[in-house]
C-alpha cells in the first residue's frame, strides 16, 4: 500500500505545474493536502487541508451528508439542521402531502420541533474515514481469470474489509473500484434513519422555471429544502421515535451573508454520482447514435402517459409529482448529451487520443499487454450498438411501470407462502406482501398505470430489434392493440389493485398464481432484460479486461493528464471560482451573468402559468423593498450564480463554500451547453448553477416568516 501511495504521489508531484486545474477534477480527501492544498489557499482558500478533512478532529467532512442516497446535504447548525436542493426532498416531501395539505405546492414551515414531520423512509450518511486497499485487493486476482471469476474474489475479500471496519455494525462500509478497477479504497460512514421535515417553500419558487428553465441558464429558482437530523437521547443513530432528540453536530457549516463577486474562490464538498471521462470513443458514439436516443424516447412517453391524468386530477398530480419530475429531469439530460456531445465532437477527441494510445501500445515493451486494447473496445460495442438501445427502451419501461419488475419478486414470496408449513412465516409474508402492494396502490392512479404499461410496452415492442417470443405472441393477438392488452392485463392480475389482492389471498391458488398474467409478462422481460449469451458474456468479458487496461496504459504512459478517478457517489472536493459564462451566451435580460437578480426573475413571471408563478406577496414585498440583511451591497436581491466547479449528478445539495468555509449557496444544476461535462471536461463553458445563500434566507425569514430557523444559524455578516 505505502508503494503504491508513494508512486502515485510523487508522480502527480512531478506534473502538479501544469496538470492542477483550478475548475477541473472531482479530488479525494485524504489527497488534497498532497495534490490540492497550495493551488487552493492561492486562488483564495483560508483553510488548511486538515480543516477540510482530519481523522481525527473535526473538519469540514463531518459538516457534509450524502441525502437519501442520492443528493448531497450539509449541517447547518449545531442541533442538526440540514440544507439540501428542494428536488433532493421532492420525494420525501411529496410522501408527506395530501391534497388538503400540500406541502409541495404550498410550502411548509415548522414552526417548533414538535411540528416537524417524518417523512416514511429518509436518511442522511456521514462519512467518517477512508484508506487504500489496493495492494490487498488486487492480491486476490490475476490476469487469467474471467471477470466473474475475478469479480467474486474481489468480492470476498470486500466482504472481509468491509467487517473489519464496521466496528460490529456500528458503520456502513464500502469498497469501490477507481481507475476502472486499477485502484481501490474503502470508505467508512454512519447512518442517521430519524431525517424530518422542517420545511420547504412553495412549489412556484422550488421549481420557478420548471422544465423550460431546467439546464439553462440564466436561471431564477429557489431550489432548497430543510430538514433536521435525530438521534436517540444517547446521540447514535435510532430509527424514528418520538423520545429521540435533535443531533449534536460535531460540525456545521457557518453561513455568510457577504455575497459574492467574479473570480472569488468557490469549493464544492458532495457526492458526485457517476462520470465517464475514461471512455474511449466508441462509447461516445454508441451513447449518441443509439442509447440515448432511445432513452428520449421512451422517457417522453412516459411523461406523456403521466401528464395525462396528472392535468385532470390534483390528486394524481400530487401522486406523479416526483417521478415525472425525475423522468423529466433524465430526459432533457439525455437530449442535452447527445447535442453536447455532436457540438463538441468529443468522439473525435476521444479518437486523436487513442491514436497516440496505439502507437504507444505497438511498442515491443508494452505490445503483449496492450497490443488488442483498442479492437477488443471497437469489437464489443460494434456488436453492441443495438442492443443498448434495445436495453433502454426495455429499462425505461421498467421505470414507467414500476409493478412489473417488482411482480417478479412478489411472485416468488407468494409461491414460498404456498409451499410453506408454517403459520408464523405465512403470516410475515402475507404481511410484508401487503405493505409493499398497499404502498403502490396509496402511491399509483390505476388508469395511469394502466396508460404507462401500455404505452411503453408498446415502444418496446415496436422499436426494439429484439423481443421475447412472449411479448411477440401479445402483439399478434391483439393485433398490435397494447392499451386493450394492458387493460386485460390490470383487470385479470391479482397484483395490479386491493380488490384482486385481497381477493386472491382468501383463496390462494398455485394455478392461479402461475397463470397471472402480469407475473407472465413480467418474467419474460426481466429474464430478456438480464439474459446473456455465452457469446454475449464471452464478448463483455474481453471489453471489461481491455477498458481496464486501455485506462491503465493511459495513466502509465501518460498521454490523459487526469489525475482523478471517475465519480462513484463517494464524497469528492471540487474547487473553482464564480465566473460568468462567455460573453457569446449572455442573456440581454442578466446585468453581469455570472449572477441574476430579483428583478430578473419578476421580468419571467406568468401569473397562473405552471412554471413561471409566483407567490403575490413576492411581488409585493419587492414594490415594498423589503429584503431586510439579505440584499447584494449593489443594492439587488442576487437569486442564483455560477460558478465553475466542476460536478455531476449527485452534487445537487452540495454546499458551495468561499475561502474560510462558510456557506455562500447550494448547487442544484448545470447548464445545457456543458451537457458532456460527465464526459469531458468543457473548461470554457462548464459551470455550476447555485441559489444564493441571501436569497434562500430572504424567503425563510421575510417571506415566510420562519425567523426561528434563520435563528440556529452561526451567520457572518
Amino acid at each position: 500500500m505505502k508503494k503504491i501511495i508513494f508512486s502515485f504521489v510523487t508522480s502527480v508531484l512531478l506534473l502538479l505545474p501544469n496538470m492542477v486545474k483550478a475548475d477541473e477534477g472531482m479530488w479525494f480527501l485524504m489527497f488534497i493536502k498532497r495534490l490540492n492544498e497550495r493551488n487552493m489557499q492561492k486562488m483564495g482558500l483560508q483553510l488548511t487541508a486538515e480543516e477540510i478533512y482530519s481523522i481525527n478532529n473535526n473538519s469540514l467532512k463531518n459538516a457534509i451528508v450524502q441525502f437519501n442516497g442520492g443528493c448531497t446535504a450539509s449541517i447547518v447548525s449545531p442541533d442538526g439542521l440540514v440544507f439540501t436542493n428542494h428536488h433532493c426532498g421532492y420525494g420525501a416531501i411529496a410522501g408527506l402531502s395530501t391534497p388538503e395539505h400540500n406541502y409541495l405546492k404550498d410550502g411548509y414551515w415548522a414552526k417548533t420541533r414538535a411540528e416537524e414531520l417524518s417523512p416514511k423512509s429518509l436518511y442522511v450518511r456521514f462519512f467518517v474515514r477512508m484508506d487504500n486497499v489496493t495492494d490487498r485487493m488486487l492480491s486476490v486476482v490475476n490476469p487469467q481469470m474471467t471477470e466473474k471469476e475475478r469479480e467474486a474474489a474481489l468480492n470476498r475479500e470486500m466482504e472481509k474489509i468491509q467487517k473489519e471496519n464496521s466496528e460490529g455494525g456500528k458503520y456502513v462500509v464500502s469498497v469501490r473500484p477507481f481507475f476502472q478497477g486499477n485502484e481501490y479504497y474503502y470508505f467508512v460512514y454512519q447512518d442517521f434513519k430519524d431525517v424530518r421535515f422542517v420545511g420547504t417553500p412553495p412549489e412556484n419558487v422550488g421549481k420557478f422555471g420548471g422544465d423550460t428553465d431546467n439546464w439553462e441558464w440564466p436561471r431564477h429558482t429557489g431550489d432548497f429544502s430543510v430538514f433536521r437530523v435525530y438521534t436517540d437521547p444517547n446521540g447514535n443513530p435510532a430509527e424514528y421515535s418520538p423520545n429521540n432528540i435533535p443531533l449534536k453536530a460535531k460540525k456545521f457549516l457557518n453561513v455568510s451573508l457577504k455575497g459574492v463577486q467574479e473570480k472569488d474562490f468557490a469549493m464544492i464538498l458532495g457526492y458526485p454520482g457517476r462520470t465517464n471521462r475514461w471512455v474511449p470513443s466508441y462509447w461516445v458514439d454508441q451513447q449518441v447514435k443509439y442509447a440515448y436516443p432511445a432513452w428520449v424516447e421512451a422517457s417522453k412517453t412516459a411523461m406523456d402517459a403521466m401528464k395525462r391524468h396528472m392535468d385532470k386530477d390534483k390528486g394524481v398530480r400530487l401522486k406523479y409529482a416526483s417521478r415525472y419530475a425525475s423522468t423529466a429531469n433524465y430526459w432533457k439530460n439525455r437530449q442535452g448529451m447527445i447535442n453536447a456531445l455532436t457540438a463538441h465532437k468529443t468522439a473525435d477527441q476521444k479518437r486523436d487520443a487513442e491514436k497516440k494510445f496505439a502507437k504507444w501500445a505497438s511498442k515491443d515493451a508494452n505490445k503483449a499487454e496492450f497490443g488488442n486494447v483498442l479492437s477488443d473496445m471497437e469489437n464489443y460495442f460494434a456488436k453492441t450498438n443495438q442492443e443498448s438501445a434495445n436495453h433502454n427502451y426495455l429499462s425505461i419501461f421498467f421505470r414507467a411501470s414500476r409493478i412489473t419488475p417488482l411482480v417478479v419478486g412478489f411472485t416468488k414470496q407468494l409461491e414460498q407462502y404456498l409451499s410453506s408449513s408454517s403459520d408464523q412465516e405465512k403470516e410475515q409474508i402475507k404481511n410484508r406482501l401487503e405493505k409493499n402492494l398497499y404502498a403502490y396502490y396509496d402511491e399509483s392512479y390505476y388508469p395511469a398505470e394502466v396508460d404507462l404499461f401500455a404505452d411503453n410496452l408498446k415502444l418496446y415492442a415496436e422499436k426494439s430489434s429484439s423481443i421475447p417470443s412472449e411479448l411477440s405472441q401479445v402483439k399478434q393477438q391483439y393485433n398490435g392493440d397494447f392499451k386493450r392488452y394492458a387493460n386485460d392485463v390490470f383487470s385479470r392480475s391479482i397484483f395490479t389493485s386491493k380488490i384482486n389482492f385481497d381477493q386472491f389471498m382468501k383463496q390462494p391458488s398455485a394455478e392461479v398464481l402461475h397463470n397471472d398474467p402480469l407475473a407472465k409478462i413480467a418474467t419474460a422481460l426481466l429474464t430478456k432484460y438480464y439474459q446473456k449469451t455465452p457469446e454475449e458474456e464471452k464478448l463483455a468479458d474481453t471489453y471489461a479486461k481491455a477498458f481496464r487496461k486501455y485506462v491503465k496504459g493511459m495513466r502509465d504512459s501518460k498521454i490523459s493528464t487526469t489525475l482523478y478517478p471517475d465519480a462513484n457517489s463517494t464524497l469528492r472536493l471540487t474547487y473553482g471560482t464564480v465566473k460568468a459564462l462567455p460573453a457569446d451566451k449572455r442573456n440581454a435580460d442578466v446585468k453581469e451573468n455570472y449572477y441574476t437578480t430579483f428583478k430578473t426573475m419578476l421580468d419571467k413571471y406568468k401569473p397562473g402559468d405552471p412554471e413561471f408563478d409566483m407567490p403575490a406577496r413576492f411581488v409585493d414585498l419587492y414594490n415594498k423593498k423589503e429584503f431586510g440583511r439579505y440584499l447584494d451591497k449593489d443594492g439587488t436581491m442576487h437569486v442564483n450564480f455560477l460558478t465553475n466547479n466542476d460536478i455531476t449528478g449527485g452534487n445537487s445539495g452540495s454546499p458551495v463554500m468561499n475561502g474560510n468555509g462558510e456557506l455562500i449557496g447550494l448547487a442544484f444544476d448545470g447548464n445545457i451547453e456543458a451537457m458532456a461535462g460527465d464526459v469531458i471536461f468543457d473548461k470554457k463553458l462548464q459551470r455550476t448553477i447555485v441559489v444564493d445563500i441571501r436569497y434562500m434566507l430572504w424567503v425563510i425569514d421575510v417571506y415566510s416568516g420562519a425567523k426561528h430557523i434563520v435563528d440556529e444559524l452561526n451567520i457572518i455578516q
